[in-house]
């Protein structure tokens, strides 16, 4: 994620896999052997949220490409993966079948929460996308632009509910940044944070909380239906026509929720390399870069040592943003 005052840059067995070939190009294995027979995917969050969006988007790419046989998930969560994180690290060490979901608000939400396990604690894979996010609130609400929801924070944070993914992570550090850019100090913030979009959706839709931030994915049904406002989006430039930015509104905030893969730590170098090369070959396909698209998700793919480079990077980053808004 970026932040343009503080952040700007920041970015079936062991045998039977061990087995695959591992050279094939991207895009030959639909007519071939997959990388994988049966695929577990950890998800450390509830259903309906960004990081199961993206494991299931996954799992319809890359079954229909034949690069896996069949997907099994387990969904555990609580704290923005905290809760989740210790659970794959424990349970999963060393299998060449797992994959966990992850992303930015991990990292957020394991230096908030001071959690003894972090992302320094699994095997990076890819990073695969990043999400901007969209400040919203019910279509019945008084707050009518994104100038009036500022004003209202600007007025007292305490009396503004703001709905969202877990403590720590990415919705909760823009709420911050948003009471930091009106002289207001983030500690006085009255964010709620839901294990999922689910329960996040359900309390704004509800009027539990005056506003909500989330991934524009999560909330965009519900905005295109009329049952949301959209007030901004933390993009650099517009996604939606019809979604003004924070920048353009003129508060200078950009900020991404990067996604991606990770195994559980203990693995070979071997079974690093097939995952590595399923994220790539799922990168490369059309049907990959038409649902991106759909879900207006940013390409993001990083993988290797430059992925290792951007994780340290952004933990760093994203530690002394936490710290600067009161959070750490």
């Amino acid at each position: 994620m970026t932040h343009t005052t503080t952040r700007r840059g920041l970015l079936a067995g062991a045998a039977a896999l061990a087995a695959l070939p591992a050279t094939l190009p991207a895009g030959a294995r639909a007519q071939g052997a997959p990388r994988y027979g049966n695929l577990s995917m950890f998800i450390p969050a509830a259903p309906g949220g960004g990081w199961d969006g993206l494991g299931r988007a996954i799992e319809q790419v890359a079954r229909a490409a034949g690069l896996v046989g069949s997907i099994q998930f387990e969904n555990v969560g609580g704290a923005g993966g905290a809760v989740g994180l210790p659970r794959f690290v424990g349970q999963r060490r060393g299998r060449p079948d797992a994959l966990m979901v992850a992303g930015a608000v991990m990292v957020g939400s394991t230096i908030t929460n001071k959690s003894p396990v972090g992302v320094r604690d699994v095997t990076p894979i890819a990073k695969l996308t990043d999400e901007a996010s969209v400040i919203v609130v019910p279509a019945s609400s008084d707050i009518r632009d994104i100038k009036g929801l500022m004003d209202a924070l600007k007025a007292g944070p305490r009396a503004v509910s703001v709905g969202g993914g877990s403590a720590g992570g990415i919705d909760h550090i823009l709420l911050g940044l948003l009471i930091k850019s009106v002289g207001g100090n983030a500690r006085d913030a009255s964010y709620v944070g839901f294990a999922g979009g689910g329960p996040a959706q359900a309390a704004i839709l509800g009027g539990q909380v005056r506003a909500g931030i989330s991934g524009l994915s999560e909330f965009s049904e519900q905005i295109k239906a009329g049952r949301m406002r959209a007030l901004a989006t933390s993009s650099e430039a517009r996604i939606d026509p019809n979604i003004p930015t924070l920048k353009e509104s003129g508060i200078d905030l950009v900020m991404g929720n990067w996604r991606g893969l990770f195994a559980p730590p203990g693995i070979s170098a071997q079974v690093r390399e097939t995952h590595q090369r399923f994220a790539a070959d799922l990168n490369a396909l059309p049907a990959w870069k038409e649902l991106l698209k759909t879900r207006d998700w940013a390409d993001a793919y990083v993988d290797g040592p430059a992925f290792e480079e951007f994780l340290k990077r952004d933990v760093e980053a994203t530690t002394a943003v936490l710290k600067d808004i009161g959070l750490a």
